[in-house]
């Protein structure tokens, strides 16, 4: 029996597909969201009983935290086994692909809020430090955008050498670099500051600029620029 539809024992209240016939989807909070992805339940646990578990399991994170849960971690939760997990991760992944095709080829990236709106929906979920580069032209378009390096949960390699040479090999005047923070705080660490300014001082001798560095966290940032930290 599909319990997000069924009218049995909700004593006249409607129930998540029947409040999204009547009132639309917009009208539904996450948990009766999840209910009816989730659907049917299983003989002990109603969809919504599995929708409150998976919230209650993403500890105030809100629904993003879907994101950064694991495969495993979801098939554990009452109501859901692999299939329903698959299920709403391949939805996650839907939805990061969605804000990606949003992305303006070849956009201007002359400000920090233009290389958030670029890139956060992109690097805010990643489980580890992602180091890329953004090298632009004289009017801050984007030329090229390249992964430098994947580094750990807390860390990650910013290599002054290969970052120079990507620049000189795509002829760009200048470029921003973008990093993750998993943790969600995108303060930047003692290393983060040395290493960026080790970077901006190779690039000066080849007449290259770096214009800023932007770290990322979850759903914030800060620009080492506008914060005077280079």
């Amino acid at each position: 029996m599909d319990l997000c539809k069924s009218t049995d024992g909700c004593e006249g209240a409607l129930l998540p597909y029947e409040k999204c016939q009547a009132y639309g989807f917009e009208s539904l909070s996450d948990e009766e969201l999840l209910a009816i992805i989730i659907r049917s339940g299983t003989r002990n646990h109603s969809c919504m009983e599995a929708a409150s578990a998976l919230v209650n399991k993403l500890e105030g994170r809100g629904i993003v935290g879907l994101q950064r849960i694991s495969v495993k971690e979801l098939s554990a939760l009452p109501g859901i086994g692999r299939v329903k997990a698959v299920q709403l991760k391949s939805i996650c992944e839907l939805s990061r692909r969605m804000a990606n095709s949003r992305r303006v080829e070849r956009p201007r990236l002359g400000s920090a809020e233009a290389v958030v709106a670029y890139l956060m929906e992109d690097m805010r979920h990643l489980e580890q430090e992602q180091l890329r580069l953004l090298l632009l032209d004289t009017r801050y378009m984007l030329i090229h955008e390249k992964i430098m390096s994947i580094g750990t949960a807390n860390s990650t390699i910013m290599p002054p050498r290969e970052i120079c040479r990507e620049a000189l090999l795509k002829d760009s005047t200048c470029f921003i670099l973008v990093h993750n923070h998993p943790t969600g705080d995108p303060t930047p660490s003692r290393e983060d500051i040395v290493a960026t300014n080790k970077i901006m001082n190779a690039a000066n001798l080849i007449g290259v600029s770096l214009i800023d560095h932007i770290i990322i966290g979850d759903n914030t940032y800060i620009s080492m620029k506008d914060s005077k930290l280079i």
